[in-house]
């Protein structure tokens, strides 16, 4: 409601010398930024909004107020409008995609037994409530904030307080079974730390539900095959000692993974897990930059996971992890390949 009020403000409701041709320019131009907004963000991150959805759900809310504290904001800066209203409206685009994407991976968590379409409706009949009872709140507010910018920077800062926190316990709350990249290392990580087996309850609860900008070593799951080996040469590297329908190599200090068309959910997880205990050997050699160096180590991820996987594909089972989908952020890229026989 204050959003809506500033904007309608900026663009000159109320003001005799506004024009009708001004406004319908203004509210155009925020509007094709954010098209534009909603399309980019979709190609460039839509694979990420299966497998973060917590995440994603968090940033979404995160960059709904502040494109609404953008928009109250913009009708101080009369020279600076438009551009304020666009850029605030490439967040609400990016708001649309992120939100509602994650809402749709959430939701399709949470039907047990398999009733989306009910979960949905009732979603949506929440969702609802919610805005009538916000409506209700906005016509008792509408006399005491019009005219008195220290009142409506006030409310925004409290209500936009209690938003952020209870979106953060919501996403807190929720307990995924399936395996997500940042789960499955946190998982990998502590049982190679202790051969401990963590449960989908404390998994969830130490999932990073802010964006990370930065990785130790990053992973990259399903590669093209020129970002693993690059000759012949490396490729029976490659291959050395490894039966499994995928391939792991290192390639700028990124561990890249490429898969088979055939590799099945247990081998995806295989794959990601030898990646993990390949992260921890390049963590903790460092000074180990040779190329020849890489392939050691891949080498001796093959030998570990050749101990360690079955025991902890038990492990992973018996705690209540669901073995038989995953949310891992897979390219679509596959590659079949053959081993030469000697």
């Amino acid at each position: 409601m204050l959003a809506t009020q500033a904007s309608l403000k900026g663009v000159g409701v109320g003001d005799q010398e506004a024009t009708v041709t001004a406004a319908t320019i203004t509210w155009l131009l925020k509007d094709g930024a954010g098209m534009l907004g909603r399309i980019i963000f979709a190609w460039q991150k839509g694979s990420k909004l299966d497998s973060e959805a917590k995440k994603w759900r968090l940033v979404a809310d995160i960059l709904n107020d502040i494109a609404m504290f953008m928009m109250i904001l913009a009708p101080h800066f009369p020279a600076y409008f438009t551009l304020i209203i666009c850029i605030a409206g490439i967040f609400m685009s990016i708001v649309g995609v992120a939100g509602g994407a994650s809402r749709a991976a959430l939701t399709c968590h949470q039907a047990r037994r398999d009733n989306m379409a009910d979960i949905s409706a009732k979603d949506g009949s929440q969702e609802t409530l919610v805005n009538l009872a916000g409506l209700l709140v906005s016509l008792v507010l509408i006399p005491f904030v019009t005219d008195n910018p220290q009142l409506t920077i006030s409310l925004f800062f409290l209500f936009t307080i209690l938003h952020l926190f209870s979106n953060y316990k919501a996403v807190r709350s929720v307990v995924m079974e399936t395996f997500s990249e940042a789960r499955l290392l946190i998982v990998m990580q502590q049982y190679l730390r202790d051969r401990q087996i963590l449960t989908p309850e404390e998994a969830n609860q130490r999932e990073p539900v802010f964006l990370e900008f930065r990785k130790s070593v990053p992973i990259k799951l399903g590669v093209r095959l020129d970002q693993v080996v690059r000759s012949s040469e490396e490729l029976n590297f490659a291959l050395k000692n490894n039966d499994m329908p995928f391939l792991i190599g290192v390639r700028n200090g990124c561990i890249c993974v490429c898969l088979r068309p055939d590799a099945s959910v247990r081998n995806e997880i295989r794959a990601m897990c030898q990646a993990v205990c390949l992260s921890n050997l390049m963590t903790s050699r460092e000074s180990a930059a040779q190329q020849q160096s890489h392939w050691e180590m891949v080498h001796e991820s093959h030998e570990m996971m050749e101990t360690l996987f079955n025991p902890f594909i038990k492990g992973v089972e018996a705690a209540g992890w669901d073995m038989h989908r995953t949310l891992l952020d897979w390219d679509e890229w596959r590659v079949e390949w053959k081993a030469k026989s000697n």
